[in-house]
């Protein structure tokens, strides 16, 4: 039998098997946050005028993850049971759906719908962000409810029809709330890289993290330390969140 690969194109989630991914994880944390202490009250100049300048950014950019993340999940969840219809009309709409999304670049997706859709809907900066980001990472998600749903043992589903319930009640009462658990850890992983896409939205002049620390770089010049001190936070904020969904993970898991 071939081994599972397992793999990941987010932060590293510590989970307790992995001795050497909490070390690299407790590493990799409090030396940010100690290089980022040092820089701003060692060298107050510029570093504690960055931080409070991006400050604001900080929170626009949790909003969109936040928000994006949450329409992400719907749609997806919705998007990932049309896969799984006898429906062929809807397993037809919900399959072109995410092939045509996720062969599209988010940078593209954002573009199109603000420069393109936006103009004639009139969508704002904020709204056609979190709409973009949304239907793009929802494709993805699609395809982890659906796999998701198709490792539940088929035997669950014929044991919950021969009890008398329907397809329906089964699928819901029995065979998602199993699905959930399993799928915690690549639903972690997909909001933690929402987070580090959500830099895309400043090309929308969206004044996220990226793009105040943008702002501030273009007045005084000071690129190197702007950026520096950005990617510091971007990195405290993503490996924080790669902690919590380990720590769900831990509370959520199971004996199978």
């Amino acid at each position: 039998m071939a081994s599972t690969i397992k793999y990941s194109d987010s932060t590293l989630i510590p989970s307790k098997e992995n001795k050497h991914a909490i070390f690299a994880w407790y590493l990799s944390f409090f030396s940010a946050i100690a290089i980022t202490m040092s820089l701003v009250f060692f060298k107050p100049d510029p570093f504690q005028e960055i931080i409070w300048f991006v400050s604001d950014g900080i929170i626009r950019t949790f909003q969109i993850t936040i928000s994006a993340m949450f329409f992400a999940l719907i749609i997806g969840f919705f998007s990932g049971l049309g896969q799984i219809a006898r429906n062929r009309l809807l397993n037809t709409i919900s399959t072109v759906y995410v092939e045509v999304v996720r062969g599209i670049p988010l940078l593209v997706q954002l573009m199109y719908l603000y420069y393109g859709l936006g103009k004639l809907l009139s969508i704002g900066e904020l709204p056609a962000a979190i709409a973009a980001i949304s239907i793009c990472y929802a494709a993805y998600l699609s395809e982890i409810f659906r796999a998701g749903i198709a490792a539940i043992p088929k035997g669950q589903m014929e044991a919950a029809l021969a009890l008398g319930f329907s397809r329906k009640k089964a699928l819901f009462y029995l065979i998602i709330p199993q699905t959930f658990r399993m799928i915690l850890p690549p639903l972690g992983n997909q909001f933690i890289a929402l987070l580090k896409d959500s830099s895309l939205v400043s090309i929308l002049a969206v004044s996220d993290l990226l793009r105040r620390g943008r702002e501030f770089a273009s007045v005084s010049f000071k690129y190197f330390e702007t950026y520096t001190l950005v990617a510091l936070i971007y990195l405290i904020i993503t490996l924080f969140l790669s902690k919590l969904v380990a720590l769900l993970e831990d509370k959520f898991s199971y004996e199978e």
